[in-house]
């Protein structure tokens, strides 16, 4: 949007006191984006009595699942896109401008491959790229198939077109993501070509990292496997969402395989990429979770030893079939096993950042804190917003490069160290 916005010859900026347009780009996934979705486009309102705003568009998947009830309900609203129509946003801001109410959400079925080209601000040293779009499973808690469409791939093309965009804007860190990543290709190639798609994007000048996001574990290969063993621009970062331990559980999400599957995934893993940072993340509170399955979920962590966790609480979505099933859970228990798991995952994570100390490991220097006088960066094992920063001593070179660092300290999630 921001590119098409460029193109168009609109002033972009950063500050929303200073614009006469706000987009408020929304997330309906669970409770609590939705309300944080809200109350950004009502504090964004406010602008219309106390600063320049004209127009306030609302995009994403928010608009896409409820555009009547946001036009009736929220008449600060000026015009609205889905998930399907971003590439009308500048008609859209020009209608809403003429003080007409544009609403243009229609099939979430958007290709990517003849998409506007990427805009990046100066000064971004990572960005995603979007590999597929939509999904194909029919896990019970989610709402996403509804939002997005079946599961499409891009093709490798467009997407290293993409990343040679993105690498000629100073990028070099891609973050491939999709719903699903680890099916990537086969709609269109009739295989599972993740593996060959990382090989193809190593190959683009000015990439220096490549980190995978969101990887079903059904469908990790062995090909994709030995891709994370030898490539070494991919990071040793594998990002797989189980979303629960206990078989039981899984069955009533209607999450493919078991923990018997996992387990051994997670071994071969290991063993092929010793070095390797995995991120999971975890759903409590499913409805008919019981206190065993839960202290059995708190054990599985414990010796499984994920480097990094994302920890959700369930949400009781309309439209699922999770929403219908007997035994919700009482919210009060849900957040209570939240922050038992949190605490778990505090002592794991301070046990696994541990033993980088003493040890050399590149990091990407984002930002300068002038304060403190100490650089702050990332690690191949840290994702952007995600996980854990570096904090570093003794560098005196630009922002954007990758360097080796000695570190010296290791805290719960974060590192320090002096570069060498």
């Amino acid at each position: 949007m921001s590119q098409l916005i460029d193109e168009r010859g609109y002033l972009l900026v950063d500050d929303p006191q200073k614009a006469d347009v706000v987009i408020v780009n929304t997330c309906g996934f669970i409770d609590a984006a939705k309300e944080e979705s809200i109350n950004t486009i009502l504090e964004v309102a406010d602008l219309k009595e106390h600063g320049n705003l004209k127009s306030l568009i609302v995009a994403g998947c928010l608009t896409q699942r409820y555009k009547e009830v946001l036009m009736q309900e929220m008449p600060e609203i000026d015009g609205i896109v889905g998930t399907g129509d971003f590439d009308k946003i500048t008609r859209i801001i020009e209608e809403s401008l003429e003080g007409k109410k544009p609403v243009f959400v229609g099939n979430p079925v958007f290709s990517y491959e003849n998409a506007t080209r990427r805009r990046v601000e100066k000064g971004t040293y990572s960005a995603y790229i979007k590999i597929a779009e939509g999904c194909d499973n029919k896990c019970t808690f989610c709402i996403i198939p509804q939002l997005r469409g079946a599961f499409r791939s891009r093709t490798i093309e467009s997407i290293v077109d993409e990343a040679k965009e993105l690498a000629a804007q100073g990028v070099k860190e891609v973050n491939l993501i999709a719903q699903d990543s680890t099916n990537y290709g086969f709609d269109i190639y009739g295989e599972r070509v993740l593996h060959k798609l990382l090989r193809k994007v190593s190959e683009v000048e000015g990439i220096e990292w490549i980190r995978l996001h969101y990887a079903y574990p059904g469908y990790f290969t062995d090909e994709l496997i030995q891709e994370f063993a030898t490539n070494p621009k991919v990071c040793k970062y594998i990002d797989m969402p189980l979303q629960h331990s206990e078989d039981r559980v899984l069955k009533r999400m209607l999450r493919p395989g078991r923990q018997r599957d996992v387990r051994e995934l997670i071994a071969k893993i290991r063993s092929a990429v010793p070095d390797v940072a995995l991120r999971t993340s975890i759903i409590v509170g499913f409805p008919g979770e019981t206190e065993e399955e839960f202290e059995n979920l708190k054990a599985f962590l414990r010796e499984i030893q994920f480097d990094r966790l994302g920890v959700f609480t369930y949400s009781q979505e309309e439209g699922t079939a999770a929403a219908r099933l007997p035994e919700q859970i009482p919210a009060d228990i849900i957040e209570r096993r939240a922050n038992e798991l949190m605490e778990v995952q505090r002592e794991v994570a301070s046990e696994r950042n541990g033993r980088f100390v003493g040890k050399v490991i590149s990091v990407l220097i984002e930002a300068y804190d002038g304060k403190n006088d100490v650089y702050i960066g990332r690690s191949q094992y840290d994702a952007s917003e995600i996980d854990g920063e570096v904090f570093v001593t003794g560098y005196k070179g630009e922002l954007g490069q990758i360097v080796p660092v000695r570190i010296t300290h290791s805290y719960d999630f974060d590192l320090a160290g002096e570069v060498i």
